[in-house]
């Protein structure tokens, strides 16, 4: 079932589209802390997020790019504002269609389902998706998601670029020298610090799936996957 994050502050407004959306299959999942958004994405894990432009504490645009930090997902904007401005400062930002208020719900429908079968579906890319299987865990780099178990955590690109150095090298080490570079790009400068609070980061996103172990430090040399004495397999 795929399930689709409705990030609308108007409570009514957000159950209707919830039942409607539920009527038709799909599971709906409702925010109600604007200012947790990103932490409920990870929570949840949504095939698709319905984003209303004028939220609370930060709006639509600021989420989108949140969101667009760690997912590819399909975003799908609402909003009573029609402007031009707003629709291209929205596709600028990351989403993948706007719509405007108020909404025909089978219109709403529609789009939903155009982009799930774009994204998952019979339109989507028939390219083979990579796979990384190592130490009782799966790696998704497209979707940046690792599996472990029955559990699964959502990464960030830089998390994942981490995750898969080091799968694809187990059991041995990955130098620093190396993560550094996989780390690099033309926005963005990257330092020591900065390999050190992603490695940190990963290391718990591991231990949330349930990893134990998850990655050892080797003085001087750089890091590798440590998993469970028990050979890597989940609990």
């Amino acid at each position: 079932m795929y399930r689709i994050l409705i990030c609308e502050d108007d409570p009514k407004l957000a159950e209707l589209m919830g039942n409607h959306i539920e009527k038709y299959g799909f599971q709906a999942v409702t925010a109600t802390d604007f200012g947790q958004i990103l932490q409920l994405f990870k929570k949840t894990n949504p095939h698709l997020v319905i984003m209303d432009v004028n939220l609370p504490q930060y709006d639509g645009f600021y989420w989108c790019r949140q969101i667009r930090s760690v997912s590819t997902c399909p975003i799908l904007f609402i909003s009573a504002r029609a402007g031009e401005m707003d629709q291209v400062m929205a596709l600028e930002y990351g989403a993948d269609d706007y719509m405007t208020k108020p909404l025909q719900a089978e219109v709403m429908v529609a789009k939903i389902r155009s982009q799930l079968r774009r994204v998952y579906g019979e339109y989507a890319a028939q390219a083979e998706e990579r796979v990384v299987r190592e130490a009782g865990m799966t790696l998704y780099p497209e979707r940046m998601e690792l599996h472990y178990g029955n559990a699964s955590v959502v990464l960030t690109k830089k998390e994942a670029l981490l995750a898969e150095a080091m799968l694809e090298r187990y059991p041995r080490v990955v130098a620093r020298e190396e993560l550094l570079e996989l780390l690099w790009d033309d926005q963005t400068y990257v330092d020591e610090n900065t390999l050190n609070v992603n490695v940190t980061r990963l290391r718990k996103k591991l231990q949330e799936a349930g990893v134990l172990g998850g990655i050892e430090t080797i003085r001087g040399a750089g890091y590798r996957i440590k998993p469970t004495e028990e050979g890597g397999e989940p609990r």
